[in-house]
């Protein structure tokens, strides 16, 4: 290749920035070659320039397409202009499939077009099942974090590659005796709408540990992006609230917490990766929940719940429920998402040692399953560069 080859990378929501990121880091080892793209934070630190801030792209459910269509429309036609004018070596969208997908399909059908490549699998295995097959129509790659899903692509001639999660090669187990008893981590999400709906209820089930527990504490890792909302939304909290950014303190807290009350989201991961047991929670509108409850496949929502029920029983059905045991990970989800609902399940963490004796079990036999050999992603892009 007579010049440094160009990769083009987008990316929409925190998690995938960071992937974006170790990926370009990967990269960058192997040979030279020039990146261009959407991204956040972590993406910037390996040398991107976002074409706009990646939380335009960060946006929840049908509702929230519905009322930013506009934005989203000619961040697409933009996005896609840019691409053609730059005429990368390979396209890699990582996650936000709603805006990726859209991105790959108008360049698909272009004469001469770059190698497209998906970085983080659509959960086919939850919902939509048809996306396996209508992806690998203009696809020429795909990566999935989970081992179980090359088989729901593959089927359709989709080449898939199982790269390993992140969050495997980041796997510190922590001393259950340097653990603080009365520090609570609180995890409320990275999107204003999950912060503005879970920080009551999570204010409220503090309040309700706190008379068991007079000496709780609260320390709360955040995102740069959303710290001042946050800051606003503990001021009448009861208890002492730490508020932090950046990973490294974010990693103190996962080490020094007793328990963590959480988002459904990527964190369950990262909790997990720490060994701090915790509890899961989530409420959307509910327009947004009812079409959930109809599309949805899996009875579970954390993803420990999830891998572990497909290790064990080797499909996922909302009808296997009755015959599946007590979820590794408590999840409340929507109506069940109640102050008394989540203090009772903390409080059997806090006191209980069989109860965090079987999530700390859980959390290492996840963590297992999501290891693949290292740097398997960058040696796709790679052999797609050699071409």
């Amino acid at each position: 290749m007579s010049q440094v080859p160009l990769v083009f990378l987008i990316a929409g929501e925190a998690s995938g920035d960071q992937l974006g990121a170790d990926l370009m880091a990967s990269l960058k080892k192997n040979h030279p070659v020039r990146f261009a793209g959407i991204g956040g934070e972590a993406m910037k630190e390996q040398g991107l320039q976002s074409l706009f801030p990646m939380t335009d792209l960060s946006i929840i459910g049908i509702l929230g397409i519905v009322r930013h269509f506009s934005k989203l429309w000619k961040h697409l036609r933009y996005t896609v202009k840019t691409i053609r004018l730059m005429q990368p070596d390979i396209v890699i969208t990582i996650d936000s499939p709603e805006f990726s997908f859209r991105v790959m399909k108008q360049l698909h059908k272009l004469s001469q077009r770059p190698k497209l490549i998906h970085y983080v699998a659509p959960t086919v295995w939850a919902w939509r099942p048809g996306r396996a097959k209508r992806i690998a129509r203009f696809l020429d790659h795909l990566l999935c974090v989970y081992p179980f899903e090359p088989p729901y692509f593959e089927k359709y001639g989709l080449p898939t590659t199982f790269v390993g999660h992140p969050i495997a090669k980041k796997h510190v187990v922590a001393n259950e005796e340097e653990r603080d008893p009365h520090l609570i981590c609180v995890l409320p999400g990275s999107r204003r709408s999950e912060i503005e709906t879970l920080m009551p209820l999570f204010k409220k089930t503090i309040d309700l540990l706190k008379r068991d527990n007079p000496d709780i504490k609260v320390a709360l890792p955040t995102l740069p992006s959303v710290e001042s909302f946050v800051r606003q939304n503990v001021q009448d909290w009861s208890v002492p609230v730490d508020i932090v950014t950046g990973n490294e303190k974010r990693k103190t807290i996962f080490q020094k917490a007793f328990v963590a009350l959480a988002a459904s989201g990527t964190v369950a991961l990262q909790l997990s990766a720490a060994h701090l047991p915790f509890v899961i929670a989530y409420k959307i509108n509910t327009l947004n929940a009812w079409i959930g409850k109809v599309l949805i496949k899996t009875p579970w929502a954390c993803m420990v719940n999830i891998l572990l029920t497909f290790h064990k029983f080797g499909f996922m059905q909302k009808n296997m429920q009755q015959e599946m045991p007590t979820p590794w990970i408590p999840e409340f989800l929507q109506q069940e998402c109640t102050p008394e609902r989540m203090a009772a399940a903390l409080l059997i963490l806090l006191h209980d040692k069989k109860a965090r004796s079987r999530q700390l079990k859980a959390m290492e036999e996840t963590i297992k399953l999501l290891h693949a050999p290292p740097g398997v992603a960058a040696k796709v892009v790679t052999a797609f560069l050699a071409k």
